[in-house]
């Protein structure tokens, strides 16, 4: 068994832990990575999931969708930041996968599995998740360098940091990139903060992107005005 590489735990599901799951879990954990099997139901995956990287889902012809269990899943790979697998018959893939949030599905595997398909797709889960691609990401926009450079210090261990130095070069980068969320100062020349949010709130494309203002002022006035632009 290869050494295990702190940081990326996998936990395995399903109704049971059967031979070919076993062989399978077994020929993961040879290539160094850390996981377990863990029953197919919410008390069991609740004990485990803290700092799980990845789930896999194994579906022989006992294990059926069962919303508490994939309502949890949806919610604790979303905050975790998590991706799935599902291995099964095609017909089970389909109707599992309809409960599952698309961005949060990485592969499926029919059954019987290519053993070393389903392990290049495991090295390349964790060499993509290495290199921040599944990180959430974060556009900055400010007009002052230094606070920009200072919460990007902040942020870029837990996100993708990108930032704007003007309305008008964040108006730009979002024509060309999708972001998860954008930092807005409020107060910037030429384009304010109040212009660029009207701008996103008029494009399709941006206009779901969730927006905190950035401001230094604290008065009663100065917030409502803020919260009446609805960020």
């Amino acid at each position: 068994m290869g050494k295990i590489i702190s940081g990326k735990k996998i936990i395995f599901t399903g109704e049971k832990e059967t031979f070919i799951l076993r062989a399978i879990i077994e020929k993961v954990r040879a290539i160094g990575l850390e996981c377990r099997f863990v029953p197919f139901n919410v008390d069991e995956l609740n004990n485990a999931v803290e700092d799980t990287v990845l789930f896999v889902i194994y579906m022989d012809e006992e294990v059926k969708p069962k919303e508490d269990v994939l309502h949890f899943l949806n919610d604790k790979m979303e905050e975790q930041g998590s991706k799935l697998i599902l291995i099964g018959e095609q017909n089970d893939i389909m109707n599992m996968a309809r409960h599952i949030r698309s961005d949060l599905l990485y592969k499926t595997f029919s059954r019987p599995i290519n053993n070393d398909a389903f392990i290049y797709s495991i090295r390349d889960f964790f060499d993509k998740s290495e290199s921040g691609e599944y990180k959430k990401s974060i556009l900055i926009v400010d007009d002052d360098p230094q606070y920009l450079s200072i919460v990007r210090l902040w942020l870029k261990n837990s996100y993708r940091v990108f930032m704007a130095s003007s309305g008008l070069q964040a108006i730009k980068y979002l024509g060309k990139s999708k972001v998860d969320l954008i930092l807005l100062d409020h107060e910037m020349p030429v384009t304010s903060g109040p212009q660029v949010l009207e701008m996103l709130r008029s494009d399709p494309e941006t206009s779901s992107i969730p927006v905190i203002f950035l401001t230094g002022k604290s008065d009663k006035e100065s917030v409502m005005a803020v919260v009446a632009l609805r960020p």
